[in-house]
């Protein structure tokens, strides 16, 4: 079975690019692969089956990303480039959450 994920980009002030990643996309795996790449290489990359160190798997041909308003998680892990750095975003638990 797959952990798929998604990683999103900000490409403008109220766009991000979410691009697709079918397999390995738990935060052990992800964030040690994810390292080396930039998010320009993710945006050109477009819709990944895997993401290694050492390569991005990637659909031939691939889907363009989707672009929503903000970052959303709608498979298993989410991922972002924040602070020069990817991050693993856990959702929030609606019972912590603040009003």
């Amino acid at each position: 079975m797959s952990t798929r994920a998604q990683i999103a980009i900000q490409i403008g002030p109220e766009e991000w690019a979410h691009v697709y990643v079918h397999f390995d996309g738990y935060p052990a795996h992800m964030l040690p692969a994810l390292a080396r790449w930039k998010p320009e290489h993710i945006l050109t990359a477009r819709e990944i089956r895997q993401v290694t160190p050492e390569a991005l798997d990637c659909f031939t041909p691939p889907l363009d990303p989707r672009i929503l308003p903000r970052p959303t998680r709608e498979f298993a892990h989410l991922y972002m480039w924040i602070g020069c750095q990817w991050v693993h975003v856990a959702p929030q638990d609606p019972a912590t959450a603040g009003p």
